[in-house]
């Protein structure tokens, strides 16, 4: 009887040893999500996550702010917010977010692109480098750029209207041969009204003070990272906002329209 109690107490450990060891390695491939993109369409702009708390769950990634207040972009462990004037600034851990998305970037992949690209080709360029349009892609394409277009939103006041709106007081920026780094992720499909299906894309100055959401890019010289991501982490606001917003609704072309 002994024995076998010897047996169990080992079979145990092992298990709870396994355990650990894939929690520890999952942790690091995993995407984490405050919040989905069919409430920030609907003009849920409050969350109640705090960048202390995001941060935990990764080093890089994009969204924004309470009140729609600016693009952010992760990078390095470090998190930025783009105000609709353009300029890159740090954020405060007491800051929340209503959607975010951030993973810890470990690249699995490094292809350089050799090639003048614009945004559309880039897109194009990039799915032809994925062994699967199934998984999450983070994504980080660092170098020079002969061009870059960025937007961000000015601050929204209450009560909110939907993001279809919001984005027509956007502020567009301009950035000519300019070195930086282009954050963001490829999502399949089937995240249709969670998140933004297919290429959800940020941008940053090399010297990280100015940026915004990539509407346009000409590439000159530069490399693209790849970090395959297969677990999803996701929180929800709870607050009446969120809870009596309908999210049930077909909204992918009003996505594309504001994307663009």
């Amino acid at each position: 009887m002994k024995f076998y109690r010897h047996i169990l107490s080992a079979a145990l450990f092992a298990i709870t040893l396994t355990g650990c060891l894939y929690h520890h390695n999952i942790e690091k491939d995993v995407l984490f999500q405050t919040s989905a993109i069919n409430a920030l369409l609907e003009g849920v702009y409050d969350g109640d996550t705090t960048f202390k708390e995001i941060e935990k769950h990764g080093d890089f990634g994009i969204g924004t702010f309470n009140a729609l207040d600016g693009e952010m972009i992760g990078l390095d462990g470090n998190f930025y917010q783009i105000k609709s004037d353009g300029i890159a600034y740090p954020v405060d851990d007491s800051v929340k977010s209503p959607f975010a998305v951030v993973t810890f970037f470990e690249p699995d992949k490094t292809f350089l692109l050799d090639k003048n690209l614009d945004y559309t080709q880039l897109k194009e360029y990039l799915d032809n480098l994925i062994p699967t349009k199934n998984i999450f892609y983070a994504i980080k394409v660092e170098g020079v750029f002969s061009y870059i277009k960025t937007r961000s939103v000015p601050r929204q006041d209450k009560p909110y209207p939907p993001l279809v709106d919001a984005v027509k007081d956007q502020t567009v920026f301009e950035f000519y041969n300019v070195k930086g780094m282009i954050v963001g992720f490829r999502l399949p499909e089937f995240m249709k009204g969670i998140n933004v299906p297919g290429y959800h894309l940020h941008f940053i100055t090399e010297d990280r003070k100015a940026g915004g959401h990539l509407l346009e890019c000409k590439i000159r010289d530069a490399s693209a990272k790849f970090d395959y991501t297969s677990g999803l982490y996701m929180i929800l606001p709870e607050h009446n906002d969120f809870y009596r917003t309908d999210l049930s609704g077909e909204r992918q072309k009003e996505l594309e329209n504001i994307e663009r």
